[in-house]
């Protein structure tokens, strides 16, 4: 590096040493000093094309940091988790794919494809962006981390955590993947399987994660209500998007939701690949759960129907307690979306009313068939990482969208077994 950095205000993910990040609940501001990349498409790392539009680069830059000495960070990292997972993060592909059309198979739908992504999904982004906050913020080696999670997540936080050299413990549920454990294990995370006690309401695992944070451990999950930074690299997903759709810009975007991370920060990066970027226009982003686990839809339809967009969220705030309920008995074959509470939900329901979207649940055999014509039209994915197209599917057959409606998805979660 060309200069020693100073470190900037410790592990504060709350820090508003620079301008403040957090104008809403489960929300990103962008930086007042972001700046869109001029040629993007000439760096594929996504932290380094999109660098100035990063908190993290702010906070450095604030701290006494220069651009250099950012970006030698960024390649460090990177090349570390290539070492880890055999690549580094790069732009992931995009396009328009025929055969995914409804009614008519033949038709294009525009395709976002993560499974080739740092750990097989798009979870990775999130981490990546945290990990290069806590290198701003000079956090200690040894600082444990925490995260909860079934899947995916996990597996994107053991494979950064093992990159960075920071011990990491992961809060999973009994049901977890084989195939996953066996991947957390060679990861060397200390991995907890939690089982409900008696009594005991809600997700055992964010409960064990809640109690290890409380315990000294710093939140390293995909929960921006946990590390708002989550929503931080997040973004990148949008940025990327922002540039791949802005020859021609797709009616609906349909995202999967299970916590509401992915959908809120893709959100917020093509909001701002419209206010900063190549964007003309930004398509309606709709929800996606399983009708196995539908705590957003349910939450979604008890918002007040007037009102501005900041009256209604703050609304929604106020009567949180009796909107976003745990669901009882989650169960679908897209695993990945089955947590009981959306907790940033919050971010959902401003996501989808900023951009005229909506909420939609796909039925479990929509979930099944969903998947298997994407793997048919050659996406190594899993039932979560389809689930996005399930909804499409459910929208358009029960009539909610036109046929001709143009349709965007995120195929995110490479199949494992």
């Amino acid at each position: 590096m060309s200069s020693t950095p100073k470190p900037a205000c410790v592990c504060d993910v709350a820090c508003e040493s620079v301008s403040n990040p957090r104008t809403h609940a489960s929300w990103l501001a962008t930086p007042e000093r972001g700046v869109w990349p001029t040629n993007p498409h000439e760096e594929p790392n996504p932290f380094v094309a999109y660098r100035r539009m990063l908190w993290s680069w702010h906070r450095a830059m604030d701290a006494g940091w220069t651009d250099g000495d950012f970006v030698h960070l960024v390649r460090n990292l990177d090349t570390a988790i290539g070492a880890v997972d055999g690549h580094g993060f790069v732009r992931t592909p995009a396009s328009w794919v025929a055969g995914l059309g409804v009614p008519d198979p033949a038709a294009r739908v525009f395709v976002k494809d993560e499974t080739h992504n740092v750990s097989g999904s798009h979870k990775a982004r999130h981490l990546m962006g945290q990990l290069l906050h806590l290198a701003v913020d000079a956090v200690a080696d040894d600082q444990r981390l925490a995260i909860a999670s079934c899947g995916n997540a996990a597996l994107g936080a053991a494979t950064v955590a093992r990159a960075a050299g920071r011990p990491i413990d992961v809060f999973i549920p009994t049901w977890a993947d084989s195939a996953v454990v066996g991947i957390l294990t060679d990861l060397d995370a200390t991995i907890h399987v939690c089982e409900r006690r008696p009594g005991e309401v809600g997700d055992p695992c964010m409960r064990r994660f809640r109690e290890a944070v409380g315990e000294g451990a710093l939140p390293f999950g995909v929960q921006s209500t946990e590390n708002p930074w989550t929503l931080d690299g997040g973004r990148t997903i949008g940025w990327e998007l922002g540039d791949q759709i802005a020859g021609n810009v797709p009616d609906l975007l349909f995202i999967q939701v299970g916590g509401g991370a992915l959908l809120t920060s893709a959100t917020i990066g093509l909001l701002e690949a419209f206010d900063r970027g190549p964007l003309t226009s930004v398509p309606q982003v709709w929800a996606i759960q399983a009708e196995g686990c539908a705590p957003f839809d349910r939450a979604w339809r008890g918002l007040k129907r007037d009102g501005s967009i900041d009256e209604r969220i703050a609304d929604a705030a106020a009567r949180s307690d009796v909107l976003m309920q745990p669901w009882e008995d989650p169960s679908s074959a897209a695993t990945g979306i089955l947590d009981d509470v959306t907790y940033d939900w919050l971010g959902v329901a401003r996501a989808l009313l900023t951009t005229g979207g909506e909420s939609v649940v796909a039925s479990e055999s929509e979930i099944l068939e969903a998947n298997q014509r994407a793997r048919n039209a050659g996406f190594d994915v899993d039932h979560t990482g389809s689930a996005g197209y399930a909804g499409a599917l459910a929208a358009q057959r029960t009539g909610r969208i036109p046929p001709e409606t143009e349709l965007a998805v995120i195929m995110t979660g490479v199949l494992r077994s």
